[in-house]
């Protein structure tokens, strides 16, 4: 289906002017199609990774290993989303390492929208793959970010993502707490 702005008025979350390119740490939530409930269970305040979950969890880890200018400080896999920080780190502060033939030369920053759908499709593919359903969407359309602003708020919301699993039974994105 070809973008008709008469039609389609999808509005956009991000920052305007903000160069997302640039040096600084991101908290990202990414949620699965519908909400579902298909990537763990809170068991007594912990997460418990099922077979996507645990999938998911892999593909995030050679994502930040696909780009070698990004960091991942924490991470959780929800049952039913994924919280992290991404930090996009300046090449000059990387020590001059030459990258392995495939990815990013070191002068280039990816953009987070390009990290996080990458991401996203090794996942959809892989799990897909497992599932029999080619083609079909895993995550839901987007995510959402916020940009860390400085340390006090980094330690906000690394505490925030390593509670995220006790915290599940008051959670908006518990399905028990849609009204």
């Amino acid at each position: 289906m070809r973008y008709d702005p008469d039609k389609h008025h999808r509005r956009s979350i991000r920052l305007p002017h903000y160069d997302y390119s640039q040096p600084g740490a991101y908290f990202v939530t990414i949620c699965t199609k519908n909400h579902e409930c298909i990537l763990g269970d809170i068991v007594d305040g912990e997460m418990r990774l099922k077979e996507f979950g645990s999938l998911a969890d892999e593909c995030w880890r050679q994502t930040i290993n696909h780009f070698p200018n990004v960091k991942s400080d924490v991470w959780v896999i929800m049952p039913n989303h994924m919280h992290c920080i991404v930090d996009m780190v300046d090449p000059d502060r990387r020590g001059g390492v030459t990258p392995p033939c495939g990815r990013p030369s070191a002068e280039t920053t990816p953009l987070l929208g390009r990290v996080l759908a990458y991401f996203k499709y090794q996942t959809t593919k892989r799990i897909n793959e497992l599932r029999g359903t080619p083609g079909a969407p895993f995550w839901q359309r987007n995510y959402y970010e916020r940009v860390i602003r400085d340390e006090n708020e980094l330690g906000h919301i690394r505490q925030y993502i390593e509670n995220n699993p006790l915290n599940w039974d008051s959670d908006a994105d518990n399905p028990a707490n849609i009204a």
